[in-house]
């Protein structure tokens, strides 16, 4: 676990650092610093520049997963798709998809305004806790949702974000009558979201769309945004071997 959170300390600051540095921001006691990133050298994932005294990741981590992405879009246009969202908007866009009972966001591009939220990727929400979580649980069939629902109550610790079946299945079943979603002040308060489905699967899983920042900007562009969302999904060709159209027959 620790040799990870070394790489993902590397991908948040982007720069070398020094043993002392990444033993402080991870809360690690300096003997055990010190011999995970001698490990992490002799494996051949970071460098140490011995003048300088500080370490930077090697292009082996980058070979680790340079190969995801074709493996989950395929010959499909997704991330040019999700690009050309966030170039008419600006605002943080992501693809997300399920992983259990969780929503997880696959893919992430931040947001360039000045007041946004940043969400990294590969971060993991209980489908009832966001809109794109919403979303893909109305491609699923009313007694997948209820499964669902009690599942990811059972992993929400905190009982005020919990949700009741009815109230879900509402919510759900107007998703189905709009094609799309819209929400404010989840997952985040202040913030909103919308989403579409984009005609595709990965994993066999359903795949969404979205975008979302400060609610009081989502709102002012919604009808802008939601043709932009669209407009993009239109533009995703299910061509792959690796992705076929989602189910959004329930």
């Amino acid at each position: 676990m620790r040799a990870i959170e070394i790489l993902e300390f590397f991908m948040r600051v982007r720069r070398p650092c020094a043993m002392s540095e990444i033993g402080l921001a991870l809360g690690y006691p300096p003997s055990s610093t010190t011999v995970l990133l001698k490990t992490l050298v002799g494996l051949g994932y970071l460098n140490f520049d011995r003048q300088a005294r500080v370490y930077f990741p090697t292009a082996k981590v980058t070979s680790l997963g340079d190969w995801i992405p074709k493996s989950l879009f395929g010959d499909s246009r997704v991330l040019e798709a999700m690009h050309d969202v966030h170039a008419a908007t600006g605002e943080t866009v992501a693809i997300g998809t399920t992983n259990d009972v969780y929503l997880q966001y696959v893919k992430i591009v931040q947001s360039i305004h000045p007041l946004r939220f940043h969400v990294d990727e590969g971060t993991l929400r209980p489908l009832t806790q966001s809109a794109l979580g919403w979303l893909l649980m109305s491609t699923m069939s009313d007694e997948k949702v209820d499964s669902i629902v009690r599942r990811a109550n059972i992993a929400t610790p905190n009982a005020s974000d919990r949700v009741k079946l009815p109230d879900m299945m509402k919510r759900i079943r107007q998703i189905r009558g709009k094609g799309y979603c819209s929400a404010e002040n989840v997952p985040m308060p202040g913030g909103a979201t919308i989403c579409v489905l984009l005609p595709l699967t990965i994993q066999n899983q359903p795949v969404a769309l979205g975008l979302g920042g400060i609610a009081e900007r989502i709102k002012q562009n919604a009808d802008r945004y939601l043709s932009v969302l669209q407009q993009a999904a239109r533009s995703v060709k299910a061509n792959d071997v690796s992705s076929r159209p989602a189910d959004t027959s329930a």
